[in-house]
């Protein structure tokens, strides 16, 4: 079994975020003019149809592209994010700037838990993993809307609740299971947050996230592939039997998954 050393190789990182700010000013290109109803991020439609009519005239629709910083340690937080299309990858740097992924956010979630836990800055980084939309509402604002008592402050602590689960969970099977598992576990997580069967990953942002060598991921993608679960080709992965690629997978995106689905009354695919 492939250990979780770190490979202290320069690889295709995303640079450290630079500046207080959670996400980059949206411009004209990142910008989306109108927000879809009803929302596309799980929690914002989990809520009550007055509670969304109150957020609204608070959220603003942008567009992250891959590996884009959304924040990093001890940084201020100013803006939270509810995630649409896009996944974010949170990750822990160690001293010698190494990083693995403790955990991810995608349509089910947000980004920023902080800000609603009283905490005005972050302990880990995040960055876009998956290109895609998300709903920004400055950081304060959102406080202050999510303060008891109300339903989003009830969703927010589910979801605290979840997340916490989500992270634990993956400390375990980062100790515990075979790669190859990991990796199962990690290409359907993302498949469930993206819209259609195929994203963009490569060996060495695997290797990556899963604090590990790249040649282990490249044997355990190869097996993944020589079962026809997956189809890999110039740095996209495709997801060409769901079943196997769960069959493969440890019992902890079934846990996982279950948890989510058992506090938010929700199957596991996001809204399309």
């Amino acid at each position: 079994m492939d250990t979780a050393s770190h490979s202290r190789r320069n690889i295709d990182r995303p640079s450290p975020a630079r500046g207080p700010r959670l996400v980059a000013p949206a411009t004209a290109s990142t910008r989306a003019p109108v927000l879809a109803l009803p929302p596309r991020n799980r929690l914002l439609g989990a809520l009550p149809q007055a509670d969304v009519t109150a957020l609204l005239p608070h959220l603003e629709l942008v567009r992250l592209e891959q590996h884009h910083p959304c924040f990093g340690p001890a940084q201020p937080i100013d803006s939270v994010l509810f995630l649409e299309t896009a996944v974010i990858s949170l990750v822990t740097t160690f001293e010698d700037g190494s990083l693995v992924e403790v955990g991810t956010a995608g349509c089910e979630g947000m980004v920023g838990l902080p800000s609603f836990l009283g905490d005005p800055a972050c302990t880990i980084s995040g960055f876009t993993q998956i290109p895609g939309t998300a709903v920004r509402i400055d950081a304060g604002t959102f406080a202050r809307l999510a303060a008891p008592p109300g339903a989003l402050h009830e969703m927010m602590l589910r979801y605290t609740q979840a997340f916490l689960m989500q992270v634990s969970q993956t400390a375990a099977c980062n100790a515990s299971h075979l790669l190859e598992q990991r990796c199962a576990r990690w290409l359907l997580m993302t498949h469930d947050r993206v819209e259609g069967d195929e994203f963009p990953l490569t060996h060495e942002f695997l290797a990556f996230m899963l604090g590990v060598r790249r040649a282990g991921v490249t044997l355990a993608m190869r097996a993944l592939q020589d079962a026809g679960f997956v189809r890999y080709t110039r740095g996209h992965v495709t997801i060409v039997d769901r079943g196997g690629v769960e069959r493969a997978s440890c019992e902890c995106y079934r846990v996982v998954s279950a948890y989510f689905a058992r506090l938010f009354g929700q199957g596991t695919p996001c809204p399309a």
